[in-house]
Formats: C-alpha cells, sequence, structure tokens
C-alpha cells in the first residue's frame, strides 16, 4: 500500500493506545480535554525547563526572571504550575485540584492564555486513578529518542485531534478537517508569506499546514500572519492551544464569535483564504443581512450559507489574494435561491480559477460529496477555469474512510503548477481548462465531470470478434458450472427431506 500522507506515527499512536485505554467509560467528547489539555500543559512546562536549564547554564542568576522567558514567546510556567508538581500528585485524591490550579495561575501570568485553557480536572466524575495513570504517561514520554518537545507533543496533539474525530463521527465536522485536504488546499496556494485566514478556522488545523509547507521549503513561519475566527467556544479554546503547541502566534479575535454576524477582523485583507465552513448551513442570520457591504455578487438564500461563506470570503481578499475552501457539491450547480445567479456573476468577474471534485468517503462527520474551490483576484490564466475530476484518487484506509496520499496530492498541486504556467494539456477524464464561454454553455455549471469528459480505455490489441468469441464461450462455461452446482445442491436437500419447488 501506498505511504499515507500523514507523518509516520508511530509515536503518537503509542501515546493514542496506551491514553484510550484509560478513559474507561467517558464519552471521546469529554475525553477529549482531558488528554488535549495535559498535552498542552506538558508541552509548555516543557519549554519552561529547557529555558530554565539555558538560563541557569549561562551563571547570570535570571532563570525566575519572567521576561527571559517571554522575550523568546515561551510561556511563565509559576513554581506550583511545573510539571514536576504534577507528576508529584499524579496519585493523590488531589491531582485533579492540582491540575486546575496549575491551568489558573497559568492563565493569570499569560494573558495570551486567558480563559482557554481547560479547568474542569477536579470534576467527580473523573477518574482519578485514572487521570493520575494519563499523568504519568506524559510524565515518562522520552523526547531524545524523538525529536524535541515541541515537535512531538506538537504532532501528538494533532494526531489525537484526528483520532477524536474519527471517534465522534458525525459531530467532528466542528473542529476537525482531515489532514489531506488541508493539505491539498495549502500545496495549491503555497502561502509563503502574508496573511492567512480562516474565517471558520476549527481547531486551526488551516494554519498549522501553512506552517508545516513553509518549513518543508526552508521559509520562515515570521512571514506569515495568521487571523482566524470560530463561533463554537470550545473549539476556539482548542485551536488556541493547537496553534500555541506549534508556535504559531495567531489573532484569532478577542472571543469565540459568529463570523457573519459579528466579524472579528472586519478591515482585513488578507492574502490567502483557506477554510472548511460548516456545510449547507441553514440559519445563518440572513434576515439581519439582507443589505451587508460583503453580498457583492448577490443576496444568499436564507436556506443554505455555502455563498455567504464565499462571498464573505471574496470580501476579505487583498488585491492579489486567492482563496481555498471546501464546499458541498451541490454549490457547483445549485440554481435555487439565487444562487446560480451569484456563481454567474463571480465567474464573470473572472475569480473563479480552479474546480477540483474529490473522492466521498473523506470525512469522519459527512457522507456529503465535496469540492474544492480555488479563486484568484490576480489569475495568470484570465478568463479560464481548471476543472480536475479527483474522484477516482485516494486509499481506502479502513472500510468507511478515505484518505488521500502523498502522490494523490503533488498530483493535483502540480497539475495546478502547469495549469497557472500555461503548460498543461488537458488529459480525459482528470483535468481541463475551460473559457468563460465554455462554462456559459453550460449555464455556469461548474461540475468538473462536464468539462473533463470520460477517460478513453486502455485497447488491449485484441480483434472484437475473437473477443466476443472468447467471453461467450467463458460465459457458457460459467453457466454450465452453474447447473452443476444447482443439481449437487437439490441432491443434498432432498437427502435430508427437502426438495425445492
Amino acid at each position: 500500500m501506498a505511504k499515507k500522507n500523514t507523518a509516520d506515527v508511530g509515536f503518537e499512536k503509542q501515546i493514542w493506545n496506551a491514553a484510550d485505554v484509560l478513559r474507561g467509560s467517558m464519552d471521546a467528547s469529554e475525553y477529549k480535554h482531558v488528554v488535549l489539555g495535559l498535552i498542552f500543559l506538558k508541552y509548555i512546562s516543557d519549554r519552561f525547563e529547557q529555558r530554565y536549564a539555558e538560563l541557569v547554564a549561562e551563571g547570570y542568576g535570571m532563570e525566575e526572571d519572567k521576561d527571559e522567558y517571554t522575550s523568546v514567546n515561551i510561556f511563565w510556567v509559576p513554581a506550583k504550575a511545573r510539571w514536576e508538581e504534577i507528576a508529584a500528585a499524579a496519585h493523590t485524591p488531589e491531582i485533579g485540584l492540582v491540575i486546575d490550579e496549575a491551568m489558573r495561575m497559568i492563565e493569570s501570568e499569560n494573558l495570551k492564555l486567558k480563559g482557554i485553557l481547560p479547568k474542569n480536572f477536579a470534576r467527580p466524575e473523573l477518574d482519578k486513578q485514572r487521570l493520575g495513570d494519563v499523568v504519568d504517561l506524559f510524565t515518562n514520554i522520552n523526547m531524545k529518542e524523538h525529536g524535541d518537545s515541541k515537535d512531538i507533543l506538537g504532532r501528538t496533539y494533532e494526531y489525537c485531534l484526528s483520532m477524536f474525530a474519527s471517534q465522534e463521527g458525525k459531530n467532528a465536522g466542528e473542529f476537525y478537517t482531515p489532514a489531506c485536504i488541508v493539505r491539498t488546499l495549502v500545496e495549491v496556494l503555497k502561502p509563503y508569506h502574508g496573511r492567512v485566514f480562516d474565517p471558520a478556522c476549527g481547531s486551526g488545523g488551516m494554519f498549522v499546514q501553512s506552517a508545516k509547507f513553509i518549513e518543508r521549503h526552508q521559509g520562515r513561519i515570521a512571514d506569515i500572519s495568521v487571523y482566524g475566527q470560530e463561533s463554537n467556544p470550545t473549539t476556539w479554546k482548542m485551536a488556541q492551544m493547537n496553534l500555541a503547541i506549534r508556535g504559531i502566534d495567531a489573532d484569532l479575535g478577542k472571543a469565540n464569535a459568529d463570523s457573519f454576524l459579528n466579524d472579528q477582523h472586519s478591515t482585513l485583507k488578507a492574502d490567502f483564504v483557506m477554510a472548511n465552513p460548516p456545510f449547507n448551513m441553514s440559519d445563518w442570520g440572513a434576515d439581519k443581512l439582507q443589505d451587508d457591504v460583503r453580498w457583492k455578487y448577490g443576496i444568499p438564500p436564507a436556506g443554505n450559507a455555502n455563498f455567504a461563506w464565499l462571498q464573505h470570503m471574496i470580501h476579505h481578499l487583498s488585491p492579489v489574494g486567492k482563496i481555498g475552501m471546501v464546499l458541498a457539491n451541490g454549490s457547483l450547480s445549485s440554481q435555487s435561491g439565487g444562487e446560480g445567479t451569484i456563481r454567474e456573476n463571480i465567474l464573470k468577474a473572472d475569480l473563479v480559477e480552479c474546480i477540483v471534485a474529490l473522492p466521498g468517503q473523506l470525512f469522519y462527520s459527512t457522507g456529503i460529496p465535496v469540492s474544492l474551490w480555488f479563486l484568484n483576484r490576480n489569475k495568470k490564466q484570465p478568463g479560464k477555469t481548471l476543472f480536475i475530476d479527483a474522484r477516482n484518487l485516494g486509499t481506502m484506509v479502513t472500510r468507511r474512510l478515505r484518505e488521500l496520499m502523498e502522490e494523490d496530492i503533488m498530483k493535483i498541486a502540480e497539475t495546478y503548477d502547469k495549469y497557472v504556467a500555461g503548460e498543461l494539456e488537458d488529459e480525459k477524464g482528470f483535468c481541463a481548462v475551460a473559457t468563460l464561454e465554455n462554462i456559459a454553455k453550460q449555464d455556469y455549471i461548474l461540475t468538473p465531470g462536464r468539462y473533463v469528459g470520460i477517460a478513453e480505455t486502455e485497447d488491449d490489441g485484441e480483434p472484437f470478434e475473437e473477443k466476443m468469441t472468447r467471453l461467450t464461450g467463458e460465459l457458457s462455461e460459467m453457466f454450465k458450472k452453474s447447473h452443476e452446482l444447482e443439481e449437487e445442491i437439490r441432491k443434498q436437500l432432498a437427502s435430508i427431506g427437502f426438495e425445492l419447488k
């Protein structure tokens, strides 16, 4: 089997398997905050201790100077909140109280974390013996065997997010977008530098993958500015922790908020907008926003927010900005509620650069088929749109879940790159470039299959007459065998007193 798109997850899987055994009967949605909260606490404590040791080695007595930590973007951890204190209390009845108090002290010393950290470890329904075992698990992590603590705990946090998503099923869509989809958006958009915005950021996966892309290409994370918004308060907190554990400085607004009704970045013009907004959202506040400046291409229908999301993102684009977003396939062809007119107007504004039809079963949370939309205010191929039908890509990694592999992602990205460079040749059944005139003839419907056609089957060289003679002969043999089997079944049934009617 081809290598999975995800990183080498041997160590992360060990952590997950061990922690999952300790979960007992707790729901994944509850246990998630126990594990992720402890990973975060261990991360900031490890980073603090590493810096502490460096300052002790310097010999100037500055190891208890808060500024020596915050000046290098390391959170200050008060003495009573450090991991050694947590570990010492692991198997005492007070372990939950100790962790909650550590979280409060860390928040009080670090304004960025105010109101972010989970503080419900003392609740009665959380088994304290199991909690102590999880603390032991993280205490005994040997970082040096696997990389530095920032990388290992960051990878573990991300891996656990994906595993919780698989367990929560349909409820996971609020906080997690499969990494292979996010990676595809990032590989196409290539956010090396500039302002990156996600108005439905979930747990921050778009930003994490952007940072990974920059690292893979020897860039600097400091070259991007990260902006996000998330309406779910719990998910917003998870995003803050996920980004902090990766060392990504992000502005996710002052609090969780609805992107339509309370735009936290109203003046932002981003260079890259990446998002996987809720599919086909119905109750999105349309009645309060009829005259909104964002609806440049038409007022979105009250019953479906797809084109409200799309126009919200276009509104936030810089003059050279690009969008990469996930939308339900209905948005490609829907004519209801004025959606067809909005789509037509966006096309006539020459913003749609590429549409990618994805295979099914990529999401933990839904079986709805989806597509990737790429828009660009500064297209290198004006008046044209690239269509990619990627529905045959990907590999089933479980009975219910498909994943785009590395080679699948790169095939999509490289096809896009060739198109932008003007070097792409249409490939029947996979990709095609269409002009606005071509799209107009299709009533501005953007389903890739209409443009790429059906792949040609390879001629096996066997003459038709010979092939039919061979196949009918094989079919005759199969019929003969089926009759023999039928007769044998009748005999066996008759021997025990039964007869087929």
